[in-house]
């Protein structure tokens, strides 16, 4: 037996429990979010051989890009509070089951109206999947290790593009006329078919409490229980209407209103700033964009990391969305240099995907409970206004003037707005500090594999 003081030996206890929490949970969530967010985002690739073969103009894009959070708006308070009553598992998993195929239904687009209906539809059957998922990780991990859980689950989006982009370009390239298809037919069934496979899995993967987790040992139930009710605050809001409501809720939803302004632009525009920039093979820019989001990837952990061990978490919003505006606006100056504006578009999407992640660790800091779930779905809304605007905006841009670059700079400074306001969130509601183990939970992990749940 490990002579180890009784707190020592709890902490490696404590310690070993979230990570058999974390390889159980945040593997299959993470690729539940890359194809989601995948199938979000593959019309930019779509886009590069789409328009032609429809005839559509770059304000159509941008129109059926952004009609996409018109239906994910409307649904998405609704659809985290159904969660409530269902269950996560079942309601996770009928999420993905039906954008899955509605994602593949894309294939049959032929007009801008069915463009429009399918995107709708698309934002409608995947409305709720974000805030359900962060909810859903508040029952098993306390503050003090949600910022480096949310950005490996957030992850999903950078590395999406890593996956995404080569895959997408491959499809295009060399799938284009088989069985009387085009390139960007084979891009929506392909990969779409994979997350209604990935809903059916869930049902069997996901539990829907700790309780039910007979993966961990009784003491490990009982301890992540304790643990977590242990960190509840009476000052937390818990009821719905504070969830839709509260100054404090509003505050952060327009916060992340403006970061996500900026994100949506690297999303849907990636691909075409490459191209711009004088790469015209659909494979090259498909690697090419990998590039950025691979860099993003490893830059949301790092921050994520630095986050949860100083327990400060303001700053490490505040400054990737700084660096995110500048690596945008150099990308516009040099957009006839491929080599800087990479380097800028990479330096950019560190930026503004680091946000992102670092976000999501606000709001759980002041809710509870349903006002959580109402509040996560609210936030995530108002973000997803800036999805219509964002593509809209740009694609009007570029119709009427034949240049991206002056809309791309005016996310740069909604990312600038996003920053400065972070500064108005009081640092004591946010900030945590680094706790030993409770004392009252840690008799629960000493007592080894006897103790009962």
């Amino acid at each position: 037996m490990n002579p180890a003081s009784p707190a020592a030996l709890s902490k490696r206890d404590e310690a070993a429990t979230f990570a058999k929490i974390t390889w159980r949970l945040l593997p299959f969530l993470f690729l539940c979010y890359l194809c989601a967010y995948l199938d979000r985002i593959n019309v930019a690739f779509a886009k590069l051989q789409m328009l032609k073969d429809l005839n559509f103009s770059d304000a159509v894009y941008g129109a059926g890009a952004g009609v996409f959070f018109v239906g994910y708006l409307l649904f998405e308070v609704p659809s985290n509070l159904l969660l409530l009553r269902v269950g996560a598992r079942r309601w996770i998993a009928r999420i993905m089951i039906t954008w899955g195929i509605i994602s593949a239904g894309m294939m049959f687009v032929t007009t801008p109206m069915s463009f429009y209906i399918m995107r709708f539809l698309l934002g409608v059957a995947e409305a709720g999947f974000i805030p359900a998922i962060l909810f859903y990780l508040t029952y098993w991990f306390p503050a003090s290790r949600r910022s480096k859980v949310t950005a490996l689950f957030m992850t999903g989006i950078p590395m999406s593009g890593v996956v995404g982009g080569p895959l997408s370009g491959w499809i295009m390239s060399h799938m284009g006329g088989m069985h009387g298809l085009a390139g960007w037919q084979w891009l929506f069934v392909l990969e779409g078919i994979p997350t209604a496979v990935l809903g059916l899995v869930a049902l069997f993967y996901l539990n829907d409490k700790v309780s039910d987790a007979r993966w961990l040992s009784a003491p490990q139930r009982a301890f992540l229980e304790r643990a977590l009710d242990e960190e509840r605050s009476p000052d937390l809001l818990h009821s719905v209407k504070d969830g839709l409501m509260h100054p404090k809720v509003l505050l952060l939803s327009l916060i992340y209103f403006f970061f996500t302004m900026g994100l949506y632009g690297v999303s849907f525009w990636l691909p075409t700033l490459i191209k711009a920039s004088g790469v015209s093979d659909t494979l090259d820019i498909g690697l090419l964009s990998a590039i950025p989001y691979a860099a993003a990837a490893i830059a949301m952990v790092l921050v994520s990391h630095s986050s949860d061990l100083r327990g400060e978490r303001r700053w490490h919003l505040a400054l990737p969305g700084i660096i995110g505006a500048a690596g945008l606006y150099f990308s516009v100056s040099y957009a006839h240099s491929t080599p800087i504006a990479m380097i800028a578009l990479t330096i950019g999407t560190m930026g503004v995907m680091t946000t992102i992640s670092q976000f999501w660790v606000l709001p759980p800091a002041i809710l509870g409970g349903a006002a959580a779930a109402a509040g996560l779905a609210l936030a995530n809304s108002v973000g997803s206004i800036s999805g219509i605007v964002s593509p809209y905006v740009i694609g009007l841009i570029q119709t009427a003037t034949g240049s991206t670059g002056n809309g791309v700079l005016g996310l740069a400074v909604s990312l600038v707005i996003g920053s400065a306001l972070v500064f108005t969130v009081p640092a004591r509601l946010v900030n945590i500090h680094r706790r030993e183990t409770p004392a009252s939970v840690r008799p629960v992990l000493e007592a080894g594999p006897q103790t009962r749940a």
